[in-house]
């Protein structure tokens, strides 16, 4: 069991090394933010699946990575914007689009986490977890 201080962005770091050496899948402890961050990047077509894995003492979730043709990742970058040592906090308002709308941010709202669009849609800001593009 690994003891981390941020889970999220321990998982955008083992998709960040999983896409690098372009495996298939790649696993980690399960938690419910990780499992509503697989499945915005699920529904926004970062990744082909996910599924949560059983175990004791902890369940673990295993994200299938998505790429183009052979050996091209459909994710070409991940960021952690809020961490624990400097949160980050964003108003609907100010929730921006990234990349010209290629890119995806991810908030965690008083209404779970979601995307910067859907948070700006319902009118609410959040945490700023993390970017993809």
């Amino acid at each position: 069991m690994s003891l981390t201080t941020d889970p999220i962005a321990d998982m955008l770091t083992r998709i960040r090394n999983a896409v690098a050496v372009r495996h298939e899948t790649v696993t980690m402890p399960s938690s419910n933010p990780k499992v509503s961050l697989a499945n915005i990047l699920k529904r926004e077509g970062f990744i082909e699946d996910f599924e949560v894995v059983s175990k004791k003492p902890q369940n673990d979730i295993l994200l299938r990575l998505k790429y183009r043709g052979r050996n091209e990742s459909v994710i070409s970058g991940l960021k952690r914007v809020s961490k624990p040592g400097l949160r980050k906090y964003v108003g609907s308002k100010d929730i921006k689009p990234i990349l010209g709308g290629i890119g995806v941010s991810i908030i965690s709202t008083s209404q779970g986490i979601m995307t910067g669009e859907e948070a700006k849609r319902k009118g609410i800001g959040g945490e700023y977890l993390c970017l993809l593009w």
